[in-house]
């Protein structure tokens, strides 16, 4: 059975309580990770869009790798690369041409080398604080045997990472604006961080801030830890009145995946921020996490915050 309930006052209605201004999240380099497919192209409007609005320098690169051919010839390797090089190459050209670029301080970058050691140089070269990417759909067997090139990078990534993944249909605004931000929480390891990044982005976008902890328990035992579940959600995200976005703490029992989902489809939250375990083996290979699951059922972009 599932269970539902949001945290009320004493008159029965919803606390909607207000949080005081957070050190603000600087987002003033942005890395755009693109391979030019479709995906790429959906996440790059995400990325012009935040950088309009933060007033961010926006880098987009594309990795050249080879990892899928490693007993290729040497000199069928050096032809693959120059292939590759070339089209890479016209296709920034052509990024550039579209104009799409226009107003937003920018560079374009080709790189070589193994996808993460290449992205992760960049994010030290420059200074970035924020990566975005788009994830193509995959089932989960696909998944285990090639990896998402994505979650390999959210999960090793020691700043944030914004997916735009396949259920995302819509276009954001010219500038983004997030009104409603989701933050769904477990309390682990980075807890703190996660939501220092949330809260900023709440702030930052005036916007309402629904705090969400999915218990595997009963009715009767959520029932029984709500109230210390409330206090951990408020060391969190104090409630403390200011000026800067409404806040909604919401417990719920079943499924995190599909909670998460659920809760997401009832507050037409624009934005999913929750956090993603580290893993430097296997990252991008296990079919069942909730975050990749998360990423690749959302119709809004998922960030994610390495704990």
């Amino acid at each position: 059975m599932i269970h539902e309930q949001q945290i009320t006052g004493n008159t029965g209605s919803k606390v909607l309580v207000k949080a005081v201004p957070a050190t603000n999240v600087s987002l003033d380099r942005i890395l755009m990770a693109t391979d030019f497919s479709p995906a790429s192209d959906r996440a790059l409007e995400y990325a012009l869009s935040l950088a309009r609005h933060y007033g961010s320098h926006l880098i987009v690169a594309h990795v050249i790798t080879l990892d899928g051919y490693p007993m290729i010839a040497p000199d069928l390797a050096a032809a693959r690369e120059q292939k590759y090089r070339q089209e890479a190459k016209a296709a920034m050209a052509k990024l550039v041409r579209s104009g799409r670029l226009i107003g937003v301080s920018h560079e374009i970058l080709i790189e070589e080398g193994t996808l993460w050691p290449a992205i992760h140089r960049l994010i030290e070269k420059y200074g970035v604080n924020l990566v975005v990417a788009g994830t193509k759909e995959m089932g989960s067997m696909q998944k285990v045997l090639l990896g998402s090139n994505s979650e390999q990078m959210f999960r090793q990534s020691g700043v944030p990472m914004l997916t735009v993944g396949p259920a995302v249909t819509s276009e954001p605004l010219y500038e983004a604006e997030f009104k409603h931000i989701l933050f769904p929480t477990d309390f682990g390891p980075g807890a703190e961080k996660e939501a220092a990044f949330a809260l900023s982005l709440a702030q930052e976008h005036k916007s309402k801030l629904t705090v969400l902890h999915v218990s595997n328990g009963t009715e009767l035992t959520v029932g029984l830890q709500m109230d210390f579940i409330l206090r951990q959600m408020k060391e969190l995200v104090p409630d403390t009145h200011g000026e800067h976005c409404l806040i909604d703490y919401r417990v719920v029992s079943g499924k995190p995946v599909e909670e998460i989902l659920r809760v997401r489809q009832d507050t037409g939250a624009g934005l999913i921020v929750m956090g993603a375990k580290r893993r430097t083996s296997l990252a991008g290979h296990v079919p069942h996490t909730t975050a990749f699951q998360v990423v690749s059922s959302a119709p809004c972009p998922v960030l994610t915050v390495r704990s």
